[in-house]
């Protein structure tokens, strides 16, 4: 093998330089990816020095050497920093080895036709060479692809960092930049959402639906939060959008420009703590819950409502101040129709009554005086966020089935 091919190292040096111009030609003309990184003279430059290394290899190897693949890690990692697709890449080489074989007979066959016999064993030598050649590339490609993005996901959460935090480097992106770069732009309508469980729950990345809002997820040891781009969709859709998820987020109001993002950030965590606990949808839009967020934006007055406002109901036996609790946020819920109460806990309408004239009589708060309601349906919020922020465990049920219509009055 060896020998034959110094026999004809000229005329295979001739004929790869015009398979090279070939497959150059080829790979421009059919590959979008390379046509858009490298110029015709530079590819095919590439192309007839991989082709030599592989005739190179071709030699080496049958003489018991191996095969020399530094070149071909060196394009892998060059490659991936470019961002030319690995498919392209390997498509490029699999031709290559095809076009080196044509070429490799030709050359063979018009220097000695009888020669061309002691040239099939080379076959399986030269397409080792070409697989260690391919697989060189490939780790080098996948290793470098790989140390690339973990770079580019912590760059990007950094200005994620900067722009939900406000706390960006001394040398870091001001909020125009860090927009900018994340492909925001400086002015729009935007969001922020805050989920109640960190963890693999985000919403798919990727090119976003034409039916929905771009959302930027953060995933950090505290929490796990999103900014989101809304364009013309209203913020009620982000509400559709977190559905599937099945967890309670806080949504912060729509601000118009990046620099307002740390203040909305905030507001979405203040919404989430106001986010119900079951039971319907379970994401929080700040502007439909304002009474809750105020009670959730001061803890310790939050602790004095719930103390002076029920204390008396939360001193009961468990199960009984979980009825009146559960009671008093259904009848709000329902607008304060003890008839609506009723269907949804699952009891007749004078249990509901009952229930809510002992409510009454150990708060000392009339149900029909709109002062008293605002403080019992602000205190019954303390009661929750209390409950939401222990866990859950003290919480009251949504709907007391136990009982039916027409069971007994409590």
């Amino acid at each position: 093998m060896e020998r034959i091919i110094e026999e004809i190292r000229e005329d295979l040096s001739r004929r790869l330089a015009v398979a090279a111009d070939r497959l150059a030609d080829r790979t421009l003309a059919e590959d979008p990816a390379y046509a858009a990184l490298l110029g015709r003279a530079e590819l095919r430059e590439r192309i007839h020095h991989n082709l030599g290394q592989a005739v190179d290899g071709l030699v080496r190897s049958s003489r018991g050497l191996p095969v020399e693949l530094a070149d071909a890690r060196a394009t892998g990692t060059l490659r991936a920093e470019q961002g030319l697709p690995l498919a392209s890449l390997l498509g490029t080489y699999r031709r290559g080895g095809r076009l080196l074989w044509s070429t490799l007979t030709e050359a063979v066959a018009a220097h000695d036709r009888a020669a061309l016999p002691a040239l099939l064993p080379g076959a399986t030598v030269l397409w080792d060479v070409l697989d260690q050649m391919t697989d060189a590339v490939t780790e080098s490609y996948r290793g470098t692809a790989a140390a690339r993005t973990d770079r580019d996901r912590e760059r990007r959460a950094a200005l994620l960092d900067a722009l939900l935090d406000g706390a960006a480097a001394v040398e870091g992106p001001a909020a125009s930049e860090a927009a900018a770069q994340l492909g925001l732009p400086e002015r729009g309508r935007f969001a922020v959402v805050v989920l109640a469980s960190p963890g693999a729950h985000r919403v798919a990345e990727g090119p976003r639906a034409a039916d929905g809002p771009r959302v930027l997820w953060r995933v950090r040891a505290d929490g796990e939060s999103g900014l989101v781009h809304l364009g013309h969709h209203p913020l009620e859709s982000v509400r559709d959008l977190l559905a599937p998820l099945g967890l309670r987020a806080g949504v912060s109001p729509v601000v118009e420009a990046p620099s307002e993002l740390p203040g909305a950030h905030r507001l979405a965590a203040l919404a989430l703590r106001t986010a119900p606990l079951s039971g319907g949808p379970r994401t929080a839009l700040l502007d439909e819950r304002l009474p809750a967020a105020l009670v959730a934006a001061q803890a310790e007055l939050a602790g004095r409502l719930r103390q002076v406002v029920l204390g008396p109901v939360l001193a009961l036996p468990p199960e009984d101040r979980r009825v009146l609790l559960t009671t008093l946020g259904t009848w709000l819920a329902c607008q304060g129709s003890t008839t609506y109460a009723a269907q949804r806990l699952y009891c007749h309408r004078n249990t509901v009554s009952n229930r809510l004239r002992r409510l009454e009589q150990l708060t000392g708060r009339a149900l029909a005086d709109p002062a008293h309601v605002v403080e019992l349906a602000l205190a019954h919020a303390a009661v929750t966020q209390r409950a939401a922020g222990e866990g859950g465990t003290a919480r009251a049920k949504p709907s007391d089935r136990a009982r039916r219509p027409g069971g007994p009055a409590a």
